[in-house]
């Protein structure tokens, strides 16, 4: 036994001893193609052992140090083509030299970021990717694959915590709907922006009604790809930008590959989620089923869900590729209702909602053909179309603390979306001199026919959808509408480099819009013993068609290549939704003579890396809103038999143009791999540091409405941090986040909180509130396991006073809960 002991000891010190003995040297000049000048300042990177290196002023580069074995490096500097290059080390160094040809500042398609990303979970966008420009505007990536938070659960607030000052109303539905916002932009079914998967439209109606019932499951996406208001210019109008969720694409490599993930959580929650990709020959497929099912943390709010999704892609040839795919989402959710400020703070746990529902039907489709004319010019044709609805019932009253009234009947709201859209997009790289340009024209054409019915449902407690007008005709909330929508629109940009490391990108986006209205609403009024006493029908039709251009320009300045100056200003513009003002409310009113919103964003930053360990963006903004479209408390009116105005002696909340405000303030996100400052350098140990830091400003500079100049705009927090660190040893990760919002202002009355308000719980403002979260995932072999636990203090807090569903009334944020997620890949 002693004996082989001292055997594997002497093997042992042998194997190290030959080991040392074969470390050996990669080294060399890289130079421009052309004028065989040796290039300074180029980055090289080992993509596989996640290192960096770089020449000097004489082009001289060296890697030392290395075993036997092949290594793939890439050779960056900005304006030049990236080089990709394969090498073999056998028993002596190697020479080699290098040269790079002067393209353009666009990286190739290669995984040079890869690099990067094993150690900061955050990227930007380069400027050129696809037939799409990004130069000059401030760009954010979430790379998921990266990131150890609850994707089971699509917990918005890790999965979007590097995201520099987004709002975010937080829900009980395993993240079956996104409510993003910022900047002073409401977060409600994130509807200030652009929502796209995989390039193309998602929400109901882009136009009449931006509101988004479907959210990709964090489980199958890539990436989310998030550009601040300068999109308007490529993406549309919305003041917020653009968010586009790019589902995971087929894996390369093989023919089948299978994932299956079964996740438990607290209040009986139960997700699976299962993916089947491969590619054969020219044919490529990705596809997934998902299943969720819970009971919610209140009374009454239980939810199922199934959503299935399969892409194709097939290389028509060598610059071709034609592509495909079809999402299905249906759930069905009980609503338990909102809670007033005095129901909240005695028990956030109530509900007094027992017969409330909702439910969403969700299709999707869309085909895209691109081509490449050459390494200079390219094409994507792109249709999409939308086949949904989404259906709301329950009892809805001003007295929100008021028991339902069981044996009544419950207010219906039903809205079917039927929508189309083609874009086309044309990008081209030309010289002007001897300085690269790169060009793009685009177009868009959107069509919708959506309906929305409003009126009585049963007054049974089943979640029962049919309309039940003959059984009570006098019921006070009765629309019927449809609303045909068209948009046309033209957009380019252009990059003109005036120096290699210095941009600038102007930009246009015509704009037709053509929204209407079909339809007839009742008004009927009651004595004071609750009989009515008018039951009329009035017809509304409504025409609104306008044209407009928008216009824009992005500066982009890099004194070197890690840092960046970036700076970009752009119009916006806001469609008012008709769909919007039909709904009729018991908690808020809408001013008939509403209109469509304008104004402007800009951005300036710098952003980039202090070595390879610091990774930034620091930068601020103003968003100048015209017409804003907000919310005011005042005396509820109603018109009266006689046809005159006259007040019922309520106070709710007045939705109209408020007036001009101004958002500013400075958002800055920096990411530390603490390591190397720590220890020296271990493949083994990651442990890195994040700050996302945005302090806002708001004011209403003019209103005619008295009470509201000066006065904050809503949804806008002081304060909005997000910080936290990730560390690993091997296979094991953990992440820590800490998020803290201070408190905002539902209104622009800016009426404050009254805690012991126990009648409507929509008026006051949001109290700041703090949260923590853990998550932890190992893997071995082709299992991951994955765990943790959100609100770890178990605080109570909301995030949302709702006017309308799911309350109204205050919205509790979840306890304390916990998941654990087991993963199969094979």
């Amino acid at each position: 036994m002693m004996k082989l002991k001292a055997f594997s000891l002497f093997l042992l010190f042998g194997c190290f001893g030959l080991s040392a003995q074969a470390q050996h040297q990669i080294y060399g000049y890289i130079v421009d193609k052309e004028t065989k000048e040796p290039i300074e300042n180029v980055d090289i990177y080992d993509n596989d052992a996640g290192k960096s290196f770089s020449t000097d002023k004489d082009g001289y580069f060296e890697i030392n140090d290395l075993s036997d074995g092949t290594y793939v490096l890439f050779f960056y500097k900005l304006g030049y083509e990236v080089v990709q290059k394969s090498v073999t080390l056998d028993s002596e160094n190697l020479d080699t030299s290098i040269e790079m040809e002067k393209l353009s500042r666009e990286l190739t398609e290669l995984s040079v970021t890869d690099r990067q990303d094993q150690v900061f979970t955050m990227r930007r966008l380069r400027e050129v990717e696809g037939t799409s420009i990004f130069a000059g505007k401030k760009t954010e990536v979430i790379n998921l694959e990266q990131m150890v938070v609850n994707t089971s659960g699509n917990n918005a607030r890790q999965i979007y915590s590097q995201i520099s000052g987004l709002n975010i109303f937080e829900s009980n539905d395993a993240g079956l709907q996104l409510n993003i916002g910022g900047r002073g932009l409401d977060p409600s079914r994130s509807s200030n922006f652009n929502v796209r998967q995989n390039g193309y439209d998602i929400s109901a109606d882009v136009l009449g009604y931006p509101e988004s019932y479907y959210t990709p499951t964090a489980e199958a996406l890539d990436e989310i790809q998030v550009i601040r208001g300068a999109a308007s210019l490529q993406y549309g109008t919305q003041f917020g930008g653009l968010v586009n969720f790019k589902l995971k694409k087929p894996i390369r490599t093989k023919n089948l590959e299978f994932t299956t993930r079964q996740s438990v959580g607290s209040n009986a929650l139960f997700t699976s989620f299962n993916s089947l990709s491969g590619t054969t020959g020219k044919l490529g497929y990705y596809g997934f089923f998902n299943y969720k099912n819970g009971d919610g943390f209140r009374p009454n709010s239980g939810f199922e869900s199934q959503n299935a999704y399969i892409y194709t892609d097939y290389q028509l040839g060598k610059n071709t590729k034609l592509s495909a795919d079809f999402t299905y989402l249906y759930y069905l959710a009980q609503q338990p209702g909102g809670l007033t400020d005095a129901q909240f703070y005695r028990n956030p746990e109530v509900s007094n909602r027992t017969r409330n529902w909702f439910e969403v039907d969700w299709k999707l489709a869309s085909a895209t053909l691109e081509h490449t004319f050459s390494s200079r010019t390219k094409l994507s044709l792109m249709a999409f179309g939308l086949d949904a609805s989404r259906k709301s019932l329950g009892f809805r009253t001003n007295r929100v603390s008021q028991e339902d009234d069981l044996d009544a009947p419950r207010d219906l709201i039903l809205g079917d979306f039927n929508n189309w859209g083609a874009e086309a997009r044309f990008l081209h790289r030309y010289k002007i001199g001897v300085k690269n340009s790169v060009f793009l024209i685009g177009s868009k054409y959107y069509n919708s026919k959506n309906t929305s019915i409003q009126g009585p449902g049963s007054a049974s407690a089943e979640a029962d959808f049919t309309l039940a007008d003959d059984q009570f005709p006098n019921f006070p909330n009765q629309s019927d509408f449809t609303f045909p929508n068209k948009n046309v629109a033209i957009f380019g940009e252009n990059i003109f480099y005036l120096k290699d490391n210095l941009s600038i990108t102007p930009g246009f986006r015509f704009e037709y819009i053509n929204t209407r209205s079909r339809g007839s609403f009742k008004r009927v009024n009651f004595d004071l013993a609750g009989n009515p006493i008018q039951n009329e029908t009035f017809e509304d039709n409504r025409d609104f068609e306008r044209s407009f251009v928008l216009l824009g320009v992005g500066l982009s300045y890099l004194p070197v290549p890690k840092t960046e100056f970036y700076g970009n200003f752009s119009q916006n513009y806001r469609s008012v939704t008709f769909n919007d003002i039909r709904i009729v409310n018991p908690t808020f009113q809408v001013d008939p003579e509403i209109t469509d919103e304008s104004g402007f964003t800009a951005d300036f930053g710098i952003r980039g890396r202090f070595g390879e360990n610091i990774s930034y963006d620091v930068g601020g903004f103003g968003l100048m809103y015209d017409n804003r479209i907000g919310e005011v408390l005042r005396a509820e009116t109603r018109i009266n038999a006689e046809g005159d105005p006259e007040e019922t002696g309520r106070v709710v909340r007045f939705r109209g143009n408020i007036g001009q405000a101004f958002m500013y303030g400075i958002e800055s996100l920096v990411e530390v791999n603490l390591l190397p400052f720590i220890i020296k350098e271990n493949r083994d140990l990651k442990f890195s540091v994040f700050a996302n830091t945005a302090v806002t400003k708001s004011d209403y500079l003019d209103s005619d409405i008295a009470g509201v100049e000066g006065n904050q705009v809503e949804f806008v927090p002081f304060l909005n941090l997000k910080t936290g660190f990730r560390a690993g040893y091997k296979n094991l990760q953990t992440s820590l986040q800490y998020t803290y919002v201070s408190g905002q202002y539902t209104d622009a009355s800016n009426a404050e909180q009254n805690p012991f308000d126990n009648q409507s719980g929509i008026r006051g403002e949001i109290p700041a509130y703090d949260v923590m979260d853990i998550s932890a995932s190992y893997s071995w072999r082709n299992f991951t396991l994955e765990s943790g636990i959100n609100n770890v203090l178990n605080n109570w807090y909301f995030t949302r006073r709702a006017t309308g569903y799911p309350g109204p009334g205050i919205i509790p944020s979840p306890p304390r809960t916990f998941y654990l997620t087991l993963q199969l890949k094979i």
